[in-house]
Parts: C-alpha cells; structure tokens; sequence
C-alpha cells in the first residue's frame, strides 16, 4: 500500500505551531488540516486563537471555521473529514500537514483509528449518566470491571465521561473497548507520518500563555462571548465548553470580576498546556525542536532528513 506522507505540527497551545505549520507549507507547497477541536466552530474566533487570514498568508486551511456552535461534532467525525481532505490535498500533488493541539484528534487520525457506526446510543449513555449522578461513579466503575477489566485499570475514577463510553461501547458491540482499542494499534495505517513539535522552557511557555490572554482580552474576546451568549449558545453545549468561552459566560452571569476572569483563563489555560505536553510526550515519534531563531530551518532540516 503506497502511503501518504503527512507532517504533523503539535505541541501546547502558544507554542507556535501554526506559525511553523503556515511557513513550512510555504515552503513545501502543502495545505493545512487542523486538528484543533475548538477552532472547527465558527463565530469563535478570538478564544479560540483562530489564525487571521493575514496569518495564514494564503495557505489552504482545512476543518477549520466550518461547525454551527450548537452542533454535536465528534472525533470519528473528525476523523472521517480529515481523511477526506488529506486524500484530496495528495491527489492534488500537494503535501497534507495536520497541525494542531488535539492530542486525541492528531492520534486517531495518523493511526488510522476505525470507529464502528453501531457503537453509541443516546438513550443507553443517558442511563449510565443517571446511575452515575445517584450511585456514583464507582458503580460504573465495579460495572465496566466485570467485562473489561483493563480499561478499568487504566481510566481515572474521575473520568465519568471514558468510564460511561467504555461502558456503552461494549453493552452495544459485545466487545470490551479495549480489546477493540487493541486491534486498531495492529492495523498499518495510510500513512507516513513525520510528527515535528515546537519546545519551551515551562516558564517561557506559560509568560506566552498569559499574554496570549492578555491580547486576547484586548481583541475583544469578552464581546466575542457576549455576542454568542446572545445568539442563543449555552455553556452546556460542549463548544462554550472550551477555556475562555466558559470562564466569560460565569463572568457575564456575575460570578467573578473581568480581572478574576482573565487571571482563571491564564490559569486554565496553563493548565491546559501542561495535560496537552503529557499526552504529546507519551508519542516517541514527535522530534522536539526548541523555539528561538532558525526555528523552521531547523524543522526543513529534519524534514530532509526523512525524505520528504
């Protein structure tokens, strides 16, 4: 099977990766897949540090800026479009480079992870919502023990929502999710990835982060929040859940002051970087290129490197 080779560009969020991702695709006549779950929506755009069209000069920028804020969007969704577009993008003798901060979106994708059509239902997951609420989620847990115990070993108590999907999964599939999990790793994907990641020290990371804050504040993100409030969007909806959005609605709703607010999003969002590097270091493919001057030289270098 011939594969289709893909640079990935990840790494925590104010790292500079769509930077590098833009001037890499300048040089290498690519085209863009984001793999960013929150910047899919349109109408968010400042919280979401959705790139400007100045910032992405040109370059074709795919799953981005295309999601009603009140739609259920999905990573088996995700997925199926970005193979849509990493196909179309090859086929047109063009290079497809995924850049992003979505660990979950980034994996599925390169490892060709396959989602079953059959595997979810609304009113099951309802249901073992309702016995987590009244029982607590250690009856979900003693439950997905007894026919799954190795997703059980490795899911957090806390992580009610994982919990109920592996649940779910096998009470519609009669296969324990990690069995399935398991079986996906075995297949050989379409792809030939090379996964490139933009490094800092934490504490320059997280100065990047407050300012990043700070301009977003000054670009008018409080009336981004308020003009979405006022078109109808909730908090409970999984797009108002993203950091920012839900820090301004509790703001608009009286709950804490603007500077209280923009001090919680700093650190929900420092926060947020540290889970995401966890999750990239876990990947061993990822080659580390520490930030500073030459950046996308250095990152062509080792682009040759690998005979792209």
């Amino acid at each position: 099977m011939e594969k289709i080779p893909v640079i990935v560009v990840a790494g925590p969020t104010a790292s500079g990766k769509t930077a590098l991702a833009v001037e890499l695709a300048k040089r290498l006549d690519g085209e863009i897949i984001s793999a960013d779950s929150m910047q899919i929506y349109k109408y968010m755009d400042i919280g979401t540090a959705k790139p400007t069209p100045e910032e992405r000069a040109g370059i074709p920028h795919h799953l981005m800026d295309f999601l009603d804020p009140g739609a259920p969007f999905s990573v088996a969704e995700f997925v199926e479009l970005a193979h849509q577009a990493a196909a179309d993008i090859h086929n047109r003798g063009k290079l497809p480079i995924l850049a992003g901060g979505t660990g979950l979106y980034i994996e599925a994708f390169i490892n060709d992870v396959a989602f079953r059509k059959d595997d979810g239902d609304p009113e099951l997951r309802g249901m073992l919502q309702y016995i987590a609420d009244v029982q607590g989620a250690e009856a979900l847990m003693e439950l997905l023990q007894g026919f799954d115990p190795a997703s059980a070993e490795r899911l957090h108590p806390n992580n009610r929502r994982r919990i109920i999907r592996a649940i779910e999964f096998y009470l519609m599939t009669g296969t324990p999710i990690s069995a399935h999990q398991e079986e996906t790793k075995q297949k050989e994907s379409r792809y030939a990835p090379l996964f490139l990641a933009v490094e800092w020290e934490r504490a320059e990371l997280y100065a990047r982060i407050d300012k990043r804050v700070e301009l977003m504040v000054e670009a008018g993100l409080f009336d981004e929040v308020r003009k979405l409030a006022g078109m109808g969007y909730r908090k409970a909806m999984l797009s108002m859940q993203g950091i920012g959005y839900r820090q301004v609605l509790n703001y608009l709703r009286g709950f804490a002051t603007k500077a209280e607010t923009v001090r919680i999003i700093q650190r929900d969002s420092r926060r947020y970087a540290k889970r995401q590097m966890t999750w990239f270091r876990r990947e061993k493919r990822i080659y580390w290129l520490k930030a500073g001057e030459g950046l996308a030289d250095r990152a062509m270098e080792r682009i040759t490197e690998a005979g792209f």
